[in-house]
């Protein structure tokens, strides 16, 4: 697995400039990392897609996944951008039709989300998009997705990665050879 903080020192200031900090959310103790002002400002909203762009077209994707749900926000413009379809991994019973899911642990009990089964043929090469690494469970599973279908990974790209949870780790043994990009690093 390859490791790397992908984004140049200009691009994580403006980034980290557009990110605000809510404390105490979702619970006491907890500091939210709210992308909502980075979405709003058109230049630094442009710079990060342009950025997860160019790493699609770096690592040779054919498909580019995003996870429900702030990651179909980032994935869905950055495949149009390269040229490139994209493809909505969703939290269980939101997609019509046959369906391949993955169950994963959460800190309090578990989750599932789903891709459609004929989301990708057995020579795409999926680069997965998110917003946020944190402790990488949904991330995780989202690979053994990909797999199932028969795909192959090209990596996992995200916005932000918040370091002490330790998400990297647990991805490591998912990810194999393919990368992983952190454009920012928490």
């Amino acid at each position: 697995m390859t490791t790397t903080q992908t984004a140049s020192a200009e691009l994580r200031e403006l980034l980290l400039a557009h990110i605000r900090d809510v404390p105490d959310y979702p619970e006491p103790g907890v500091v939210f990392k709210d992308i909502t002002p980075l979405l709003a400002d058109a230049k630094a909203f442009g710079a990060l897609v342009d950025a997860l762009a160019a790493l699609c077209v770096e690592r040779g994707a054919t498909k580019v996944v995003g996870l429900e749900a702030r990651g179909f926000i980032l994935a869905a413009p950055a495949a149009a951008r390269a040229g490139l379809g994209f493809v909505p991994v969703r939290k269980a019973g939101k997609l019509p039709g046959d369906t391949h899911g993955q169950a994963y642990q959460l800190e309090y009990g578990t989750a599932e989300i789903e891709v459609h089964a004929d989301a990708f043929d057995p020579d795409d090469r999926v680069l997965v998009i998110d917003d946020v690494l944190a402790t990488g469970g949904t991330a995780e599973a989202s690979l053994e997705l990909v797999r199932r279908t028969g795909a192959a990974l090209a990596g996992v790209a995200v916005l932000m990665e918040l370091t002490f949870l330790g998400g990297r780790e647990r991805l490591v043994p998912a990810l194999g050879n393919a990368p992983l990009d952190a454009l920012v690093t928490i």
